[in-house]
């Protein structure tokens, strides 16, 4: 049976490496991206579907979940890989605003509250279904206070602490599913080379992806609830 996966902002950068890995593997895999042109752009050179889809409109996620219903009846694997970094104007404490937050969180944290929870119905039809999370070692809260971290100096108060609420969101999926067969996870992908951070990471997009795409088929042995990268486990 030939999986099915659905890949949020996958139109550029780690999404479309996630969605390009796992069509590699003969998945089925649903380009979802807000901008429809670059969308459908993205999905023709997989030879993937293209699905519109704004992780911040809730109507936009409701139709998306109705369409892959309508199209296959049911997901195995859900990729929350949509996020910003926000107006650079909040990243210093002091000078955060809860406006600078807002715009963060919508996509960060809500948008994948929303998109998981119109995902669900359709996860729970798989055998084996798989949700992965992309977080950051800047969301770590062991990395923040650690000042032989990489990033300790980082102290981006709206998308750092976004990432760390989306953990909490990855915990709090994973402990209300455990007793079914879908396994939720967080994946680092590291600092990558994105439009995100113009580029300036010392990782590849594809790099990046190769976490996700080994959350996304664990077997039933597998972590739920789990904080990863290439190396292993993650602090929290």
């Amino acid at each position: 049976m030939t999986k099915i996966a659905l890949i949020t902002g996958a139109n550029k950068g780690i999404g479309y490496e996630i969605a390009r890995l796992l069509a590699g593997q003969g998945v089925t895999t649903i380009v979802g991206a807000r901008d429809e042109e670059r969308g459908r752009a993205a999905a023709d050179r997989l030879g993937q579907p293209y699905v519109r889809l704004d992780v911040t409109d809730e109507e936009s996620v409701s139709a998306a979940a109705k369409w892959i219903d309508g199209e296959y009846g049911r997901l195995d694997i859900l990729v929350n890989n949509a996020g910003i970094t926000g107006d650079p104007a909040g990243f210093r404490p002091s000078a955060a605003t809860a406006a600078h937050l807002r715009e963060v969180y919508e996509t960060n944290v809500f948008g994948v509250v929303t998109v998981t929870n119109a995902m669900l119905p359709l996860l729970r039809r798989s055998p084996a279904g798989r949700i992965v999370n992309m977080s950051s070692e800047l969301g770590s809260l062991a990395m923040a206070m650690d000042p032989d971290s990489p990033f300790g100096d980082f102290n981006a108060l709206t998308y750092n602490s976004s990432k760390s609420a989306l953990n909490m969101v990855t915990v709090s999926y994973a402990k209300e599913l455990k007793d079914t067969p879908i396994k939720v996870n967080a994946a680092n992908p590291g600092y990558c080379a994105t439009d995100l951070n113009q580029h300036q990471g010392f990782r590849t997009a594809e790099q990046g992806a190769a976490i996700a795409v080994r959350l996304a088929n664990l077997d039933a042995d597998g972590p739920s609830g789990a904080y990863l990268e290439d190396a292993g486990v993650v602090r929290w």
